[in-house]
């Protein structure tokens, strides 16, 4: 059994929906891994990991109006010392999810058709996040 490590560092440019599959498949290939599982885990509390459709843009469109609706910016939350678009960051973290798992199937990541693997950036400004991706197989 192999254990594969790595850390992505993705630059996002505020709020904003950045699709790594292909930065995952080349862990994955490096790796050498041919049948195991890929964990993947964001480093951080104002972002968050999504898999999601890659072909329509209107889909990451619709799920970031949706979340500015149901997560409000500008409402007078305690915690506002990191500035006003801090807490809605924490709040769609904890909505949303900071891991994910993809199965690995000869050597390559089985994501269906149409999914991506998407760093959501939740924060107005950008950011230098750190994802984890731990290989585990044969």
């Amino acid at each position: 059994m192999t254990h594969y490590q790595q850390v992505l560092r993705i630059a996002t440019t505020g709020k904003s929906l950045s699709r790594f599959t292909n930065k995952v498949q080349s862990v994955v290939t490096e790796s050498g891994v041919k049948t195991g599982l890929c964990t993947l885990f964001l480093r951080h509390t104002s972002a968050s990991l999504l898999i999601q459709e890659n072909a329509d843009p209107d889909v990451l469109r619709d799920l970031e109006n949706f979340f500015s609706k149901l997560v409000p910016e500008w409402e007078n939350y305690i915690h506002s010392t990191e500035g006003p678009d801090d807490m809605p960051a924490h709040i769609r973290t904890a909505l949303t999810s900071t891991s994910e798992q993809i199965p690995i199937a000869n050597g390559r990541l089985m994501l269906g058709t149409w999914q991506g693997i998407y760093l959501w950036e939740h924060r107005q400004h950008g950011h230098t996040r750190e994802v984890v991706v731990h290989i585990l197989g044969d």
